[in-house]
């Protein structure tokens, strides 16, 4: 069986209908990740950085990956991230986000707090599924207009041979500050990934918003990225993913660079395991 055609033309049907809506959120700079179904084995503490250089973005506030009033131009997005597997299928974590803005030195961006979980056991259902529910404070005007945001979104992923695919649909609800009293907004984190060797593997990611779910933002607003990535597993434990970014659309910033590092410890755990029947502990 050929896998690869059928692969990308599933990516590219994906970020064709997510284009043909018109609208803009933002996208979070702080983490362009794309989050598996697996999680964090209970009692295992994950210690990460992701990281984010805007090499050729926008000299405004409020213009591609800057949602407060700083530009995005020559920012360092900075982001430390502690992560404990609580359960077999639930890890919870906490986010310090930094960032370093041209002209203004380092500054402390925000925090964020959220648990997420795996449904079922790995290939119980057609589709691997899992699930993500976080609450982000901003430093506000400077790097985001609203205080206090929910993110909620599904995890759906599904290998074909070696081939993964994995997609984070993502609703985010502003409740405080700036557009509290508007609705949802959509997002997306996806990514194709080709299981190559432990140590390197290639993929692309994509990363985007359309605005509110009820009154999107025109086309030339929105911004869609695309990143051609690589992944593994360095001596340690320690994991990466590293690559460049370019805009889609002009609401985008145009080019970027991200270097995401991990490490895995098992430090001990608070709860026994998992019942083997059940699908959400």
């Amino acid at each position: 069986m050929v896998v690869g055609p059928r692969v990308y033309a599933l990516s590219a049907i994906f970020i064709a209908t997510l284009g043909a809506t018109q609208a803009l959120a933002q996208v979070d700079p702080w983490e362009f990740e794309v989050y598996p179904y697996a999680t964090d084995g209970r009692g295992v503490l994950e210690i990460a950085t992701d990281n984010a250089v805007v090499a050729n973005g926008h000299h405004s506030g409020e213009n591609g990956t800057a949602s407060g009033s700083f530009p995005s131009q020559s920012r360092w997005y900075n982001e430390y991230e502690l992560t404990y597997g609580i359960t077999d299928r639930i890890e919870g974590a906490a986010y310090l986000e930094l960032s370093q803005v041209a002209g203004h030195g380092m500054w402390y961006a925000g925090s964020k707090y959220r648990l997420r979980g795996r449904l079922f056991d790995e290939e119980t259902l057609p589709l691997n599924l899992g699930w993500y529910a976080e609450l982000e404070w901003h430093k506000s005007p400077q790097f985001d207009s609203s205080s206090l945001e929910l993110e909620l979104k599904p995890i759906v992923e599904k290998d074909l041979g070696a081939f993964s695919i994995v997609l984070n649909p993502k609703f985010e609800k502003s409740l405080s500050g700036g557009g509290h009293s508007q609705g949802f907004e959509f997002g997306y984190a996806a990514g194709t990934y080709y299981r190559w060797s432990r140590y390197l593997s290639p993929g692309i990611e994509y990363f985007g918003g359309i605005g509110l779910i009820d009154d999107n933002d025109p086309l030339s607003a929105q911004q869609h990225y695309i990143f051609p990535v690589i992944h593994g597993e360095l001596p340690n434990r320690i994991e990466y993913s590293v690559g460049p970014g370019f805009g889609l659309s002009k609401g985008s910033d145009r080019v970027l660079f991200k270097f995401n590092i991990e490490l895995e410890r098992f430090i001990g755990s608070l709860v026994g395991a998992s019942d083997e029947h059940g699908w959400f502990f």
